[in-house]
């Protein structure tokens, strides 16, 4: 017993120097992630990224204090375990949560190389929408039709992104068809005049009526305009009011748009069964009817 008291004695001053050195180490923590996180916000944008890294050196700061209270306290032996066993730990996680580290990094990644922003209009290979946040996990999609989607990074980043925001300007594509007895070149004209005051589009770029293919019934055309473009319902508008305008001044103009057109053949036998089967109809059934009286 008196040797108990007597190791607690001589570890005494050791256990308040370690007791002082982790305080310090939590407040000294606690300052530096306000100071990092203050200094971040000058340099990047991102406050998912400033916060992340904040936090790291937040915590840091508080193994370093508490290595340097290991050592006062002479648990040489205990830090190394614990250097291991930070290690065993760290690789098995690695292995077990590896598509949440892949969400993870690419996360940081895009949060760095800022691709997009929150307010952005993209398409992925699945997905088209507005982006409403940015998280290091997962994104935050608004689609045109309300659903809110949340997009793994690591999917966003390793596949193909249409950012139609990045530019200001957007072509409207509108598909449309005539008969083939139309006149062609009066058809580009009439598509040409019923543009002439479109509302928003950009003079600057050129109007272009393009005829694409011959189809099964109609000779098909694609009418192309530039827009001003800041958000999906510019484009949907825009399209719709070409239409209706080509629409207008094709029925003005006594243009057709044809129907599909589907031709079927018959061989002269089958029409020959067809015959005597509507022939022998009629006579069947009055057989039917003379034998009921």
């Amino acid at each position: 017993m008196a040797r108990w008291a007597q190791a607690v004695l001589l570890l005494l001053p050791n256990l308040l120097i370690a007791i002082l050195i982790l305080t310090v180490t939590y407040f000294v923590a606690k300052l530096v992630h306000r100071v990092v996180e203050r200094l971040l916000t000058r340099v990047s944008p991102s406050i998912t990224l400033n916060q992340l890294i904040a936090t790291i050196i937040h915590v840091a700061v508080l193994l370093i204090g508490l290595f340097f209270t290991l050592e006062v306290l002479q648990l040489d032996k205990t830090v190394t375990s614990l250097l291991a066993g930070v290690g065993i730990i760290g690789l098995a996680l690695g292995f077990a949560f590896q598509d949440i580290a892949a969400n993870f990094i690419s996360g940081i990644l895009i949060a760095v190389q800022r691709p997009f922003t929150v307010g952005d209009v993209i398409q992925t290979e699945t997905y088209f929408g507005t982006i409403e946040r940015i998280n290091l996990r997962t994104l935050d999609l608004r689609q045109v039709t309300g659903e809110l989607v949340r997009v793994p990074n690591r999917k966003v980043f390793e596949s193909s992104v249409i950012n139609f925001t990045e530019t200001t300007q957007r072509r409207v594509d509108v598909p449309c068809g005539v008969s083939y007895n139309a006149n062609l070149e009066q058809v580009r004209a009439v598509v040409l005049e019923c543009m002439h005051d479109f509302p928003g589009m950009l003079t600057q770029r050129p109007l272009e009526v393009m005829f694409t293919e011959f189809g099964e019934s109609s000779i098909n055309f694609t009418l192309r305009f530039w827009i001003p473009y800041r958000r999906q319902t510019d484009y949907v508008s825009a399209k719709s009011e070409a239409m209706m305008r080509i629409k207008r001044a094709f029925d003005h103009a006594d243009i057709s748009i044809p129907f599909p057109i589907r031709t079927l053949d018959i061989s002269p036998e089958l029409l020959d069964k067809l015959g005597r089967g509507l022939g022998r109809a009629p006579e069947q059934q009055q057989e039917q009817e003379q034998q009921q009286q």
